[in-house]
């Protein structure tokens, strides 16, 4: 089954296309990937995101804007990925939609929101779409995140040791292949540093690390920021930008002489390190495979080798671009979604059970076609 992936995370920079093939080969999932493409939200669009996050009020009239204006640049963007990837034609379109609330109360999810209506997509491109995949893994009493962490059990469970995955994307998440598989947020990833870099210079991030690395942590702010009641708690666990904003720095801020721009980047940077490296070794990791946009910026990446001693790597090296592994991973949901196939591990996100995620938007011949019998993958290999 030819398979497109949609994904646009906390970030909200981008829209990316994932394609790959899919077929279910006895117990093993292979995945055959077929090309990644990436396009910027227009930015009047990304204006609108931005300007109706949380702490900001908003008014139904505006999520019905966005709604509207996110589902048809995701269908734009699928149209383009079903020409250029697939040669013209796919079999299922899957979209994560843009998240817009993540309703956490206490330790309990009670309701997600993805903006993006699918029937653009489908009216676009001709083709089923599976969409709103986290409701209902918190219908289910789950975290409805992270959701890749199937994909992640499966895809390197066989490695020696104890290994993690990492993305380091608004939010950063990491999912523990060992006995029983973990998976959680740990809190900020590129959130804080762009919040902060667009706060002080305009610009979206700090490209190449270059602030960070100018700058010297402020060890103060940093002590402050750390105590965030968050990070100490058990997982499962998730989060945002609900939590993790401007508001969150300018808190821990409070009483303190004015801090330099770049040792403000600099410190914010230290704290996606440090927390993650936490949470590392807090399940005793032996090696990261991390992906994400993170993983562009050196000094991050750089901050992170040092706290944690063991072998980072990316995605790349296993055969997966690092910088589509999210939209491929939603490409893998919504097939195990068609195919009837639960798309979550109840220990990663806290379920009561695994689930069949997401609602289906027909395509003009219905649903895909499904011949014999799926079982459950217990493997995923990339070809």
């Amino acid at each position: 089954m030819r398979v497109i992936g949609l994904m646009s995370g906390t970030s909200y920079d981008a829209i990316d296309a994932a394609a790959a093939d899919l077929r279910l080969d006895g117990d093993q999932l292979v995945l055959t990937p077929l090309g990644m493409l990436s396009q910027p939200y227009p930015d009047e669009l990304r204006a609108a995101v931005a300007g109706a996050l949380p702490p900001a009020p908003t008014t139904m009239e505006q999520v019905c804007r966005l709604d509207t204006g996110i589902g048809q640049a995701f269908a734009a963007v699928a149209r383009q990925a079903v020409e250029q990837l697939c040669g013209g034609y796919a079999d299922l379109i899957v979209s994560h939609g843009q998240t817009m609330f993540h309703w956490v109360d206490g330790d309990a999810v009670r309701g997600t929101l993805q903006l993006g209506q699918p029937a653009w997509i489908a009216e676009a491109t001709g083709v089923p779409v599976v969409s709103d995949l986290r409701s209902r893994d918190v219908a289910a009493g789950g975290q409805g995140a992270p959701l890749v962490s199937i994909i992640d059990v499966l895809w390197l469970r066989g490695l020696p040791g104890v290994p993690v995955a990492l993305n380091l994307g608004g939010i950063a998440n990491i999912t523990v292949v060992h006995g029983e598989p973990v998976a959680f947020d740990t809190g900020p990833a590129n959130a804080l540093i762009d919040a902060v870099v667009t706060e002080l210079t305009g610009r979206p991030f700090d490209a190449d690390g270059v602030m960070a690395a100018r700058g010297q942590v402020h060890e103060e702010l940093l002590t402050r920021l750390l105590a965030e009641p968050y990070y100490g708690r058990p997982a499962p666990k998730s989060t945002g930008k609900e939590l993790f904003n401007l508001a969150y720095v300018a808190r821990a801020m409070e009483g303190l002489p004015e801090i330099p721009a770049e040792d403000l980047v600099a410190t914010v940077t230290t704290l996606t390190a440090r927390t993650v490296a936490d949470a590392v070794r807090r399940y005793g990791g032996t090696e990261v495979v991390a992906s994400g946009g993170g993983i562009q910026n050196p000094v991050l990446m750089h901050l992170l080798a040092d706290e944690l001693e063991i072998p980072v790597r990316t995605t790349d090296e296993l055969g997966v671009p690092s910088a589509a592994k999210e939209a491929y991973a939603f490409a893998v949901l919504g097939f195990l979604t068609v195919h009837g196939l639960g798309g979550t591990v109840p220990s990663c996100t806290g379920a009561r059970h695994s689930s069949v995620l997401g609602s289906v938007t027909p395509g003009p011949s219905g649903l895909p076609t499904i011949t014999g019998e799926a079982r459950p993958p217990r493997r995923l290999s990339v070809q």
